[in-house]
């Protein structure tokens, strides 16, 4: 078996996700491999009343998956993270999407042979809404997942 050449990692902001994040860098760091930090946000449009569903629900976690800028900050502090882990080839992307969709699609992008994602699925409502990441990335993602123990 060789050692991963690109691992994407996915994050939202969420202390949960940066644990995912800092495995990452340690693991790319640790294989040589690019890591890519990738962070899924929905575009604010003032007519989308699906989006303005979402906002409702989620309330102060809106930010985690609305609007590029949010997305752009999260990234940035994800970069640091896995740079201070280890990870020495790091790019950062934001894409537009829903989490699972937009992972899966920088994978394939990137030609990533692994993909990094935290434990903690969202629970009650914000999980029917957005879906679990880690048992949706692990059941569809073509390429090895590592599903990182981040809650305490």
């Amino acid at each position: 078996m060789t050692a991963y050449r690109t691992v994407v990692v996915g994050t939202d902001g969420s202390e949960s996700s940066l644990r995912a994040v800092t495995r990452a860098g340690a693991l790319a760091g640790a294989c040589g491999a690019t890591l890519v930090i990738a962070c899924a946000y929905l575009p604010t449009d003032p007519d989308d009343r699906e989006v303005r569903g979402a906002a409702d629900v989620l309330k102060d976690e809106a930010y985690q998956v609305m609007g590029s800028s949010p997305a752009e900050e999260t990234v940035r502090t994800a970069y640091e993270r896995a740079s201070a882990a280890g990870a020495g080839d790091v790019r950062t992307v934001a894409v537009v999407g829903s989490p699972v969709e937009a992972l899966l699609d920088v994978v394939r992008r990137e030609s990533a042979d692994l993909l990094v994602v935290g434990n903690r699925g969202l629970a009650g409502i914000k999980g029917r809404l957005l879906g679990s990441v880690p048992a949706d990335a692990t059941r569809r993602s073509s390429v090895d997942v590592l599903v990182v123990h981040t809650t305490d």
